[in-house]
């Protein structure tokens, strides 16, 4: 069997989460043989969003493509960055004015996957519906092999998703809660699913803000500046096995590296 293994990363916190994405990634890649990386790198700048330099970042640590949500305009910065930047993607169901793209087709000439970045929109911001998005775009696709980051605060959202495109594409990995979740599997229909990937930001932080930050704004309700935390990174994620001939997935493996 020709197979696909595809290591995707959950978002990425500041620079560094960035720079832990560096210091692990080549071991990883020899480790699992990785023939593609996906991150979310909505959060890699310094505060969140995302920067030219953090983007930069990323891809030149060997990440291939890199997913975002609702932070991915929350710099200005980012509009033109969109514009330009292939393999950068923001969710497909933004209004249609939005920079940038929501799909993205990474050609390895032997193989070639199709990344998705969708958003929900329960306890999120009125988009349009991810389920009707997410059935247009699938009609355009040629390649079997499709990754969905769906980018979602409600598990039940995230679920729905999953059963919903069980059979008809690859993977679908939650984003959005930087918890990583325990429930990684291959669902009946042949697709690879996850709630959640996780973060590489602090250990001990709050999704990785500095926890006295977190807390202040919990117990007072009142604003706060929040401040990444750089101290004991971890990187989560999964490690998908794709059949490359007809993009089932055969295997997903949660990785949590200290």
């Amino acid at each position: 069997m020709n197979t696909i293994s595809i290591l995707f990363i959950g978002d990425v916190v500041g620079d560094s989460g960035c720079a832990h994405v560096r210091r692990l990634l080549p071991g990883l890649k020899e480790t699992y043989h990785l023939d593609m990386v996906i991150a979310n790198g909505e959060n890699s700048a310094q505060g969140n969003g995302i920067l030219p330099g953090s983007a930069r970042h990323l891809f030149d640590s060997g990440v291939d493509v890199i997913t975002t949500g609702n932070h991915a305009f929350r710099r200005r910065e980012s509009n033109e960055l969109f514009s330009r930047e292939g393999g950068l993607i923001r969710p497909a169901n933004y209004h249609s004015t939005a920079p940038g793209v929501g799909m993205f087709c990474f050609d390895a000439l032997k193989f070639r996957v199709c990344v998705i970045n969708l958003q929900g929109v329960v306890y999120m911001q009125p988009i349009e519906n991810p389920f009707d998005c997410v059935d247009r775009l699938l009609k355009t696709v040629d390649t079997p092999n499709i990754i969905v980051d769906f980018h979602a605060e409600a598990t039940a959202e995230k679920l729905c998703m999953g059963y919903y495109l069980d059979g008809r594409v690859s993977a679908v990995i939650g984003t959005h809660t930087h918890v990583p979740t325990a429930d990684a599997r291959v669902l009946p229909g042949g697709t690879g699913y996850v709630t959640d990937a996780g973060m590489c930001g602090g250990l001990n932080s709050v999704l990785g803000v500095r926890r006295d930050l977190a807390i202040s704004r919990m117990r007072t309700n009142l604003p706060v500046r929040f401040e990444n935390d750089p101290e004991d990174c971890r990187l989560s994620g999964v490690v998908l096995q794709l059949d490359r001939d007809t993009g089932t997935c055969i295997g997903i493996e949660s990785l949590v590296m200290l």
